[in-house]
């Protein structure tokens, strides 16, 4: 199996780290636009198999999309960040651009590939990508909620003080501090609501650190956290190698389901061999509907951005 990871910054560089280290793939190529720093980056790491153990062949290229031919996964997170000054059309112009020149020239070699998508704004990124490349709806996947979902648990995880593997909870809606959904009616410990075990205000803490965990990695990190996210795509390109069908939360397009059409966003959905296997309508409550439709609207509000773009087809 071979995966494309296209950039090849700290979040990219991370996504190939976990997905070679645990032997998900058994070929990872790392592209990037910058001279050399794909190499560079795939040299660093390769040089770490004979220390820990791992086979996976490793390979940096300089924007050549030839050598990512074949691949079954192809990650996208080239982009650039939001900057000062920069309004929110502007940044969702310029990674558009990324996004759809990148998602065309990977499908050219790879035209069976899934596609996850990593790039911000995610949401309207993962919007983009289906519109731009036309593939069925379950060929391209939005990796935030597995990310939220991911942070929404550690924080639970610390405020029982319990381990982290023993808790379930997801996090559905927009991949943003203002989007987000966590789900903490559903949230358990070991099957026991997480409710029997922390009073309201904690949890009204956990849910609003969650919304924030972006923003309090950035502020104390001074930029985008890494980690973690690499962390969620190489679990998503694991479940669809090997056909786990995990339940995952992630951006997908909706046609109907919790009533919303015509908009990528964060449901909990069966990750396998063919992408999004089936999309889970799990029973929200009447608060928590009404917060996923917030949710839409202002993922709405984003795509809107986008509607000159798509129909110039830049």
């Amino acid at each position: 199996m071979k995966v494309t990871v296209i950039g090849a910054g700290n979040v990219g560089a991370s996504c190939a780290e976990y997905i070679s280290q645990k032997e998900i793939a058994s070929k990872v190529v790392i592209l990037d636009i910058k001279e050399g720093f794909a190499e560079g980056k795939a040299l660093d790491l390769y040089q770490t198999a004979t220390t820990l153990g791992f086979n996976t062949s490793i390979k940096g290229v300089t924007n050549d999309y030839s050598e990512t031919s074949g691949s079954d996964v192809v990650v996208v997170t080239s982009g650039v960040p939001r900057k000062p000054g920069m309004t929110r059309e502007e940044l969702i112009g310029i990674n558009a651009g990324i996004v759809q020149k990148v998602s065309e020239n990977v499908l050219e070699h790879s035209p069976d590939a899934i596609i996850i998508v990593v790039s911000n704004p995610m949401d309207t990124m993962t919007y983009l990508a289906l519109k731009a490349t036309g593939l069925p709806k379950n060929r391209i996947i939005g990796m935030g909620g597995a990310l939220d979902s991911s942070r929404f648990k550690t924080y639970l995880s610390l405020a029982l003080d319990k381990p982290a593997s023993d808790i379930q909870a997801m996090v559905i809606g927009g991949h943003g501090d203002r989007t987000m959904i966590p789900l903490h009616r559903l949230a358990t410990y070991n099957g026991i609501p997480v409710t029997q075990f922390l009073e309201k205000k904690v949890i009204q803490k956990v849910v609003a650190d969650t919304m924030l965990g972006g923003a309090t990695l950035t502020k104390l990190l001074g930029t985008s956290a890494w980690y973690a996210p690499g962390a969620s795509v190489a679990y998503l390109v694991d479940s669809i190698l090997n056909d786990y069908k995990k339940i995952i939360p992630c951006s997908v397009f909706l046609n109907g389901e919790y009533n919303l059409e015509d908009i990528c966003i964060g449901v909990p959905c069966i990750i396998g061999a063919n992408g999004v296997e089936s999309i889970i309508d799990i029973k929200l409550s009447h608060s928590e509907e009404n917060l996923l439709n917030e949710s839409a609207i202002r993922v709405k509000e984003m795509n809107a951005a986008l509607s000159n773009f798509i129909r110039k087809g830049k």
